[in-house]
């Protein structure tokens, strides 16, 4: 018993110091940093080829697949969008992502265009060096982010050289 009585004292002045320290962190305030968005996705939506070659090809209305894969320790992302319309292309970008809030990062990708096929994709019509810009919004209380992104890709036309530019937008369901 006396036994007993030395164990609950002990435990209140512990308790007594355990309150100060949980007071003193509830009261303490940090500012808040904004993170990463969480989560990797697959998504769907419409791409749209905004410039043309020197024959007037390549301004097109097509569809997207996206991927992106999260790196969960630093600020990168691994992408890869498929424009699908006359023409077809691949683009696998590494990005990295600039977190705005915690539902929303922006991000610039670096990466290569595969553009296959006779007739121009939206980013042209042969390999080429591609830059990324865009956005990912996760919707709160859900699986499902909202994209936007445009596809500059260098030196993108066999016949005509110059830029094409495509902006791809949609819907994504993360995993």
């Amino acid at each position: 018993m006396v036994r007993l009585k030395g164990l609950l004292s002990g435990l209140s002045a512990m308790g007594l110091g355990g309150f100060a320290i949980a007071a003193t962190l509830a009261f303490t305030t940090e500012s808040a940093s904004a993170q990463a968005a969480y989560g990797s996705y697959v998504g769907v939506g419409p791409t749209v080829g905004i410039l043309e070659d020197s024959r007037g090809e390549a301004q097109q209305i097509g569809g997207v697949l996206a991927v992106r894969y999260k790196l969960l320790e630093i600020p990168v992302s691994l992408r890869a969008q498929a424009l699908i319309g006359s023409g077809t292309a691949i683009v696998p970008t590494i990005s990295y992502d600039v977190p705005l809030n915690w539902q929303t990062d922006a991000y610039l990708g670096a990466g290569v265009a595969f553009a296959s096929g006779t007739s121009p994709s939206p980013v042209g019509d042969k390999t080429s060096f591609a830059l990324q810009p865009g956005i990912d919004y996760i919707v709160p209380n859900s699986n499902t982010v909202l994209f936007g992104n445009a596809i500059i890709a260098f030196d993108a036309y066999r016949n005509g050289g110059g830029a094409a530019l495509s902006v791809q937008g949609g819907v994504g369901l993360r995993f």
